[in-house]
């Protein structure tokens, strides 16, 4: 069930993106620098010894895992949390989770990077770099502000 979410909100992306540079909607993402103070106090708030990404990702690496790391091209198997900042959980995996890396949100395709086989990794990722300015209603409004805790299981 999460992962006919997941795989149901890829198409919604490419159309939030595709939507974002129409100059007749509304819809504009925050900057990650304005999301700053509010990702630095749920990491101070959640006992996350943070790195910062230049993308905006803050993150900790808690298990490095195998070399090599994935790429954009990599399909990946992981076991995953997704939630808002204020707790609520917004997608989980149930059972291991696969898909393609470069299908998943540029947050994902961050972060991942950074970790291999076996490795976990905590991160919480800007709305730009999420659902943006359209969210993924009705379980994420516009411009949120999402925490992830990975492990990827698996890379090819």
């Amino acid at each position: 069930m999460k992962k006919m979410f997941i795989l149901a909100i890829v198409p919604f992306l490419f159309i939030g993106c595709i939507k974002s540079t129409s100059s007749t909607t509304n819809c504009t993402n925050v900057t990650p620098a304005a999301e700053e103070a509010q990702i630095i106090a749920y990491c101070n708030a959640n006992g996350i010894t943070y790195t910062k990404d230049p993308s905006g990702i803050y993150y900790q690496i808690l298990e490095l895992g195998t070399l090599p790391h994935p790429t954009l091209s990599s399909t990946i198997t992981t076991n995953y949390v997704g939630k808002l900042l204020n707790g609520v959980i917004v997608d989980q995996s149930s059972a291991p989770f696969t898909s393609s890396l470069n299908q998943l949100i540029a947050g994902w395709q961050i972060g991942i990077q950074l970790i291999g086989k076996g490795g976990h990794i905590k991160m919480v990722v800007p709305s730009s770099l999420a659902y943006g300015c359209y969210g993924a209603p009705p379980t994420i409004a516009p411009n949120s502000l999402l925490y992830f805790d990975i492990t990827l299981v698996n890379v090819q």
